[in-house]
């Protein structure tokens, strides 16, 4: 390109006026190169130019909030020393280890055993959090203000009273937390998946659901060491959460429902008919106190067992399960059982009121089931066992699916207020625990829905729901039914109370 001449000249003037000011005040700038600061590229550095420092952007000492120039919208450049690069990293991630914790005098903390300290934070840190915390109620299209976050760090801060009382348990739980306890559920409801160790999925879940009490199977029981270790941790999970620990339950009958013995090598025993065929009452005991000792060993505490039922029909579900077709033979074996049981510290229950012996279907299969007896054979016939353990201090009653006849309601049994409260609470005077035969039967599971079921179970008069098909949906069913006032929180109270107050006798408080 050819320069215009005219602006050629003028070019040329300037240069010689420059040269003759620098020759006034002429710098040697390789001799004095260090009053001249060094200026690097901040978009592109050679690796032999700067070995200790790197560039990084601001939002990484921000805690993800992007400082801006004004009026630019890219981030602003820091460049530090790979030393304090390192620094930043730390307290980016900022694993801390628990301490070994101890309690404060006047209660257990739920959470974290840090929640309650006070720890001094950069202000790095500070940013990082509440950057966390917004992008997490951004995501979840929450908007949550002040007071709910008020609301949060008060939860967090809830402190389990030790060694409570009943009723200061009571007034310390939440609604929430007062119906959990009205379900005893499976190992895997908890975790997620098939569980013999109680770890971190079984601790959270048992802080969703601080249920009271899980039922365990033959598929969770692996060896003696294991089992005492999981039902160990379980408790502990369950008493820092709530402040109340489980009922750790199983079935073992003895014969072949033999859970625990049949997999970790305990003593066995024939069928209970076996024993029945003779009125044998000294086997009877040593059966409950045999299966006591053990259990209790492992830390279990309750049995869903000895069976009441009477062998009226040789064809119904229970075979050799039950003791005999007599009903005071059956009234006397159970009572021994139950002597056992309980004087080892475990809690027995006569099932399946008001009597399946009768029946001819199968509760676990069949949608339904239904016993042609009228109240009267029942009260002479299926009465007789329960009414006299219910006089030898029985713990816990078990009450089936079945449909009866004679009753009038057509419902479940354990859904029907006729038998659960009008036949067993009053008319034989049971106090104890009223617990549900499995909500995962198909008697239940193919006709009501999870909540509807606890609904029904908890109007009946049930203390305890067992294994409701879906946790979730049960808990907020019965929550739901006590806010919109089909079923009233002294209601609640009442099962809980109840149920509370065998786990003080336990040791559970």
């Amino acid at each position: 390109m050819k320069m215009n001449l005219k602006f050629k000249k003028i070019i040329t003037a300037a240069l010689g006026c420059c040269m003759i000011l620098s020759g006034c005040g002429q710098v040697d700038v390789a001799e004095n190169s260090e009053s001249v600061p060094q200026i690097i590229s901040t978009d592109t550095v050679a690796d032999d130019t700067v070995t200790d420092t790197e560039e990084i952007p601001t939002t990484a000492l921000t805690g993800g909030k992007s400082k801006k120039r004004s009026g630019a919208g890219n981030e602003d450049t820091v460049r530090i020393t790979t030393q304090e690069k390192k620094s930043v990293e730390t307290s980016a991630v900022n694993v801390e280890e628990l301490p070994t914790y101890a309690p404060p005098e006047n209660g257990l903390v739920v959470e974290n055993p840090n929640a309650g300290k006070k720890k001094e934070k950069s202000s790095d840190e500070e940013n990082s959090e509440n950057n966390n915390n917004n992008d997490s109620n951004s995501e979840s299209g929450d908007n949550k203000n002040e007071n709910s976050d008020s609301s949060q760090e008060s939860s967090e801060k809830r402190t389990v009273p030790q060694n409570p009382t009943v009723q200061e348990l009571m007034d310390y739980m939440t609604l929430e937390e007062k119906v959990c306890q009205m379900f005893i559920v499976t190992p895997e409801q908890l975790a997620g998946y098939s569980d013999n160790y109680a770890g971190t999925d079984t601790q959270n879940g048992i802080k969703n659901y601080p249920v009271g009490g899980i039922i365990y199977f033959a598929n969770n029981i692996e060896y003696y060491d294991q089992t005492a270790q999981m039902i160990s941790n379980s408790q502990q999970y369950a008493k820092n959460t709530c402040g109340a620990g489980l009922f750790i339950s199983v079935d073992e009958e003895g014969g072949y429902v033999n859970r625990v013995a049949d997999n970790l090598g305990m003593t066995s025993f024939y069928d209970m008919a076996y024993y029945g065929a003779t009125d044998d009452t000294v086997s009877a005991y040593n059966i409950g106190s045999t299966i006591g000792g053990y259990l209790s060993g492992l830390g279990f505490n309750l049995d869903f067992a000895p069976v009441a039922d009477v062998n009226i029909n040789p064809y119904n579900e229970l075979g050799d399960r039950i003791f005999s077709s007599d009903p005071q033979i059956v009234a006397d074996m159970i009572t021994n059982v139950v002597s056992g049981l309980q004087n080892s510290g475990v809690c027995a229950t006569l099932k399946h009121f008001p009597g399946l012996g009768a029946e001819g279907g199968n509760t676990h299969t069949d949608s339904f089931v239904t016993i042609d007896r009228t109240l009267e054979q029942l009260r002479a016939e299926e009465f007789v066992p329960f009414r006299s353990g219910i006089n030898n201090g029985v713990s816990c009653i078990m009450v089936g699916h079945q449909i009866v006849s004679g009753v009038g309601d057509g419902l479940p049994s354990d859904l029907s207020y006729e038998v659960v409260t009008n036949l067993l609470r009053n008319e034989l005077g049971f106090n104890g625990i009223i617990i549900t035969d499995s909500h995962q039967m198909n008697t239940i599971a193919n006709v009501y829905g999870s909540g509807d079921s606890a609904v029904m179970a908890i109007q009946a008069g049930v203390d305890i729901v067992l294994m409701p098909y879906d946790i979730a949906s049960a808990v907020e069913g019965v929550c739901s039914a006590v806010r919109n006032g089909t079923i009233s929180e002294s209601r609640i109270d009442e099962s809980v109370n109840r149920i509370l107050s065998k786990k003080s006798q336990l040791g559970l408080l």
